[in-house]
């Protein structure tokens, strides 16, 4: 199997990167507070609950994941590193969670759910499909779960504002999303 050449090789898995911060725990619980948070105020304005984040669906899609035998070894980790065939599920969203005009613009998420995918699973963890989370950015906006609740709670802020502040902000900071 032929393949072009990694502009960035991707960094192979190592537990040493996984770390908890000292105060992970507390990050966590504001992480909650402020997604229920933007959580009831989206409720009372649709008069439903709608996700905290990535309310709006463009499209969902039911498909196959194939897995090439033969990947070369930076690319054959996890998931990938054995030839083998997946039903998935993928859906395409918008990352706030008020229903926002297409006309403002936004980061596009892709979520992709693989089904019946073996080995080992964290403590408690149910079931047997593995997640897959995307973003259209060249990096996640956030290295550490301290800085993404600094930007979640940002984006709180912003749940109730009028949607042409929005798609002034917008104009301005994601033209090219």
């Amino acid at each position: 199997m032929s393949h072009v050449p990694l502009k960035n090789p991707p960094v192979p898995f190592d537990p040493r990167f996984e770390h908890l911060e000292f105060d992970e725990a507390e990050t966590a619980r504001e992480l909650v507070e402020t997604l229920r948070g933007i959580m009831e105020i989206t409720a009372k304005d649709y008069g439903h609950a709608v996700r905290s984040v990535h309310a709006k669906s463009h499209g969902i899609l039911r498909g196959t994941l194939t897995i090439a035998d033969g990947l070369p070894p930076e690319l054959a980790q996890g998931i990938f590193a054995k030839a083998a065939t997946y039903p998935v599920v993928m859906r395409f969203s918008t990352n706030p969670g008020d229903i926002l005009d297409d006309s403002i613009s936004l980061p596009r998420g892709m979520a992709m759910k693989i089904v019946g995918v073996p080995g080992e699973r964290l403590p408690d963890s149910p079931g047997a499909d593995q997640d897959f989370v995307m973003v259209n950015g060249p990096a996640f906006s956030a290295s550490t779960a301290k800085a993404f609740l600094g930007s979640l709670k940002l984006l709180a802020k912003t749940t109730d504002t009028p949607q042409f502040l929005k798609k002034a902000v917008s104009a301005a900071f994601f033209r090219n999303c």
